[in-house]
C-alpha cells in the first residue's frame, strides 16, 4: 500500500494531473449476469467496454452482502464493526448510524481539492457528507416518478429513476471547474421489485431462459439453507405476480415465476447499461475518457434463481461475489485477474490513484498494484465475511445477547447471523446463533456448494486449518473481543 501511494505522489510531484474518478454502483447485481462475465442473454455492451478497456477481477467479494452495509464499506473502507452499519436500518431515527469518526473516500478527496457529487441512491440513514452536491433516493426509492432529496430539499422528479439519475449524474459532470471531480453514480436498479423502462419490458418476451443448475436444490446437507423458506421462490414471490396462471402445479408456478422474474431483472440491468453508455459518451465528447478512473460494481451478489432463491445475505457464493471492473487511465487493456480483491479494496484504491494518503481506519488494501501488473507477494489468499443482520440491535439488544441460549429473534429470511473464511479452494461458515452449526465446503470438487463436509473424519485436518485462519482473520480485522 505504502508503495502505490509513493508511486501516486511522484507522479503527483512531477505535475501530472490527476485522475477524475468515476464510482458506479448498481444495486443487486450479481456477477453472473453481466456479459463480460459469460452471460451471453443479458445486454450489458457498455459493462463489457470497461471490462475490455480495462481490468475484470474475476474474485471479488463482499464483506457483508446486504445494501446498505455494503454501501458503507464502499465508502469507509472497513468492515461493519467498524463503520457501524450491521443491516439495513434506514430510519432517522435508526439505532445504526455510521461511526461519523471514520473517514470517507468522499470526504478525503474533498479535502485534497476534488469537486466531489452523488447522484442515486445512498441507504444510509444519514444525509450524504463530503459532496459538494449531492441528490439522492431517500431509501429505497421509486422506479418511475422519484423522490429525490437534493442537497437536503426534497423533489420529485418525472422520469424513470435509472435516467433521471444519469441526468442528474450528468448536469453534475457538466458543471465547469478546474478541480478533478469523483462522481459516485448510483443506481437504485436492479433492486427487487424489478421494473424496467417502458422500452424494455418485452426484451425477453420471446425467449426461454436456462434455469441453474442448483435451481431444485433440496438442501439436503444444509440445515439454515433448508429452513430459509422465505427466500424459495415457490413459497415467496407468488404475490407479486398477479398475472400468475391460476393452479399451475407447483414445478410449473415455480418455472414461471423465475421467468417472469429474471426477464424483469434484466430488463432493469439493460437500462443501466444504456445510461452507463450516456455517461461513457458524454466522457468520449469532452476528451476526459482518459483522464477518469472508471470503477464498476454492485453492492453485493443476489441470488437470481441459484438455490431456488432470490435476495442475498448468505455466505454462498452468488451472494458473496460482486462484479468489479476498473478502466485504470493508460494501464493495459483487457486484463482478468484471479487476485482475491474485496469491497474493503475500494476506497483505498481510488485514495491511492488521487495521491491522497489512506488512513489508519481504512482495512483494505489499494488494487494499484494488482491493476498494474502484479499482486504483492503478501497478497491476501483469504477472505474474511461477517453477515450480522440488524434485528437484535434495533430491538436495543445488543450484541451480547447472542450469548443468551434462550434469546429470541427475527431475520428476514430466516437467515441468522454468520461469519465465515474463503480460500481459493474451501470455505468454512460459522452460524453462530444456530446452536454453533458449521458448514464446510470443498469449492474445487463442489462448486456449487450442495455437500456440506463438517466433521465428516476425513475433513479434520482443513476444518482445522479453516477455523485457525478464521480466528486470525477475526483477529486481523479487530472483530473478536
Amino acid at each position: 500500500m505504502q508503495a502505490g501511494l509513493a508511486m501516486a505522489a511522484a507522479s503527483c510531484s512531477r505535475g501530472r494531473k490527476r485522475p477524475n474518478i468515476l464510482f458506479v454502483m448498481t444495486d443487486d447485481h450479481a456477477v453472473g449476469h453481466v456479459g463480460c462475465y459469460g452471460n451471453s442473454l443479458v445486454r450489458t455492451p457498455n459493462m463489457d467496454r470497461l471490462a475490455g478497456e480495462g481490468v475484470r477481477f474475476a474474485n471479488s467479494f463482499v464483506t457483508n452482502s446486504l445494501c446498505a452495509p455494503g454501501r458503507a464499506t464502499v465508502l469507509t473502507g472497513a468492515y461493519s464493526h467498524v463503520h457501524g452499519i450491521l443491516g439495513n436500518s434506514e430510519a432517522k431515527d435508526a439505532v445504526e448510524r455510521m461511526n461519523p469518526a471514520i473517514a470517507t473516500y468522499p470526504q478525503l478527496l474533498q479535502k485534497a481539492g476534488y469537486r466531489t457529487g452523488i447522484a442515486g441512491k445512498w441507504h444510509l440513514s444519514h444525509d450524504p457528507v463530503g459532496f459538494d452536491s449531492w441528490c439522492v433516493l431517500p431509501g429505497q426509492g421509486l422506479y418511475f416518478d422519484p423522490e429525490f432529496i437534493d442537497n437536503g430539499t426534497r423533489r420529485k422528479i418525472p422520469g424513470y429513476a435509472t435516467d433521471v439519475t444519469t441526468d442528474l449524474a450528468l448536469e453534475f459532470l457538466k458543471q465547469k471547474s478546474d478541480k478533478p471531480f469523483c462522481l459516485v453514480y448510483q443506481h437504485k436498479a436492479p433492486h427487487r421489485p424489478f421494473k424496467p423502462a417502458p422500452r424494455h419490458a418485452k426484451l425477453y418476451e420471446r425467449v426461454e431462459l436456462p434455469y441453474p443448475a442448483t435451481f431444485d436444490d433440496d438442501y439436503a446437507t444444509r440445515k439454515v439453507a433448508r429452513e430459509a423458506e422465505d427466500m424459495r421462490f415457490d413459497v415467496s414471490l407468488e404475490g407479486d405476480y398477479p398475472e400468475l396462471p391460476k393452479n399451475l402445479p407447483a414445478a410449473e408456478k415455480k418455472r414461471w415465476i423465475y421467468q417472469r422474474f429474471v426477464k424483469d431483472y434484466y430488463g432493469a440491468i439493460a437500462g443501466v447499461d444504456e445510461n452507463l453508455g450516456r455517461v461513457l459518451g458524454y466522457l468520449d465528447e469532452q476528451k476526459l475518457t482518459g483522464d477518469t478512473l472508471i470503477i464498476y460494481t454492485s453492492d453485493n451478489g443476489f441470488f437470481v434463481g441459484d438455490h431456488g432463491w432470490y435476495d442475498k445475505r448468505f455466505m454462498y457464493e452468488p451472494s458473496l461475489r460482486v462484479p468489479l471492473i476498473v478502466r485504470v487511465p493508460g494501464a493495459k487493456a483487457r486484463q482478468v485477474v484471479n487476485q482475491m480483491a474485496m469491497n474493503i479494496d475500494i476506497a483505498p484504491t481510488i485514495l491511492d490513484y488521487a495521491g491522497v494518503e489512506i488512513p489508519a481506519s481504512m482495512q483494505g488494501r489499494s488494487l494499484r498494484p494488482v491493476l498494474e501488473g502484479g499482486a504483492p507477494d503478501d497478497w491476501r489468499k483469504s477472505i474474511y465475511y461477517s453477515y450480522y443482520e440488524n434485528s437484535w440491535v434495533l430491538a436495543g439488544k445488543g450484541k451480547d445477547a447472542m450469548a443468551d441460549p434462550s434469546f429470541q429473534y427475527f431475520t428476514p429470511h430466516r437467515i441468522g447471523p454468520h461469519r465465515g473464511v474463503r480460500t481459493a479452494s474451501h470455505k468454512l461458515i460459522h452460524y453462530y446463533a444456530e446452536g454453533d452449526y458449521w458448514e464446510l465446503f470443498d469449492l474445487e470438487k463442489d462448486p456449487n456448494e450442495l455437500r456440506n463436509l463438517y466433521g465428516e473424519p476425513d475433513q479434520a485436518a482443513v476444518t482445522a486449518e479453516l477455523k485457525g485462519e478464521l480466528q486470525r482473520l477475526r483477529r486481523h480485522y479487530g472483530d473478536i473481543a
